[in-house]
């Protein structure tokens, strides 16, 4: 997601899906990626644009402020020019090897190539420690943005999925052992209707691929979702998730996560809220949690935002 309108949005979260209730705002915050850890459910936002944070909670209901995980100005490869400045945004935390790595976007394109990050963290908390060099430069009609990184629980693959927008592409990347380096390319097919924003997860063996289509501050922003029996494709496009209703407008850029407790899948995103028009939109986006159901063919239930 653009970096354009991240410095007012807020946390809403949902109790299920068709009869899920508003509750207060939580924090400030948009294009949100979720953990559960210690025991505790995680959302990594973008933010103010200068730095990165985390929130965690313990019921889903009280959130509590973790603090900066990394800032711009720790990111010696990323600082201001005298040209442009640098923004950090769409955040992806992955446990892995005993530690954590968070991915991010560090923009705009123009007049620099669009980049991706790679840092370790010590706790889902941070704070962590860039690698020193970018992980993915953009270029080519290829934006490098919305890092996902995708651990395959069958083959053991380590997958990086990203980039959208300018030139709308996406790519796949096998990375190394370590996590922060790119082993090669994957070759795939492009999912239809790509924009940006996408995700990966796996429930019984079926491997779905999620993403966000049309402009992110209008109310054309949707997320689709496509199915394979690899991480890689070929998909099989099943639909819309999740598009505008009423007075919610625009929602996308998501991530899944299962409960450990409970069982149930959960998408989290952002959208707007109280809007009649179209757009574009330039203040505040909310975050938003709902509770995600597979019919007996596990097709995902499209999700039906209310109040």
């Amino acid at each position: 997601m653009k970096p354009v309108a991240v410095l007012a949005a807020a946390l809403l979260l949902l109790a299920g899906n068709a009869a899920a209730k508003d509750t207060p705002s939580i924090f400030a915050g948009a294009d949100p990626d979720a953990i559960f850890a210690d025991g505790r459910m995680w959302i990594y936002p973008t933010g103010r644009g200068d730095r990165l944070e985390s929130w965690s909670s313990a019921d889903r209901a009280h959130w509590q402020d973790r603090g900066d995980l990394i800032r711009l100005k720790d990111v010696r490869w990323a600082r201001d020019d005298h040209a442009r400045r640098h923004f950090l945004w769409a955040p992806d935390m992955l446990a892995a090897n005993g530690r954590y790595y968070l991915y991010y976007s560090v923009g705009p394109q123009d007049p620099t190539p669009s980049r991706l990050g790679v840092a370790t963290c010590t706790g889902p908390a941070g704070p962590c420690t860039d690698s020193g060099k970018p992980l993915l430069t953009g270029g080519n009609g290829f934006e490098a943005i919305d890092p996902m990184v995708f651990i395959d629980p069958h083959s053991g693959r380590r997958l990086l999925y990203a980039g959208g927008s300018a030139g709308s592409r996406l790519r796949v990347f096998e990375l190394n052992a370590d996590l922060t380096t790119i082993a090669g390319e994957v070759a795939i097919n492009q999912p239809p209707l790509f924009t940006e924003g996408v995700f990966m997860h796996e429930r019984g063996g079926i491997y779905y691929l999620s993403w966000s289509h049309g402009h992110w501050n209008r109310a054309d922003y949707s997320v689709h979702y496509a199915m394979a029996t690899s991480p890689t494709g070929p998909w099989k496009y099943r639909g819309e998730i999740l598009s505008s209703q009423g007075r919610y407008k625009g929602p996308g850029h998501h991530s899944f996560v299962q409960d450990p407790k409970t069982g149930e899948w959960l998408i989290v995103y952002h959208r707007w809220e109280k809007k009649a028009d179209d757009g574009p939109y330039t203040d505040d986006r909310r975050v938003a949690i709902q509770t995600i159901t597979y019919d007996k063919l596990g097709q995902i239930e499209p999700v039906r935002m209310t109040d």
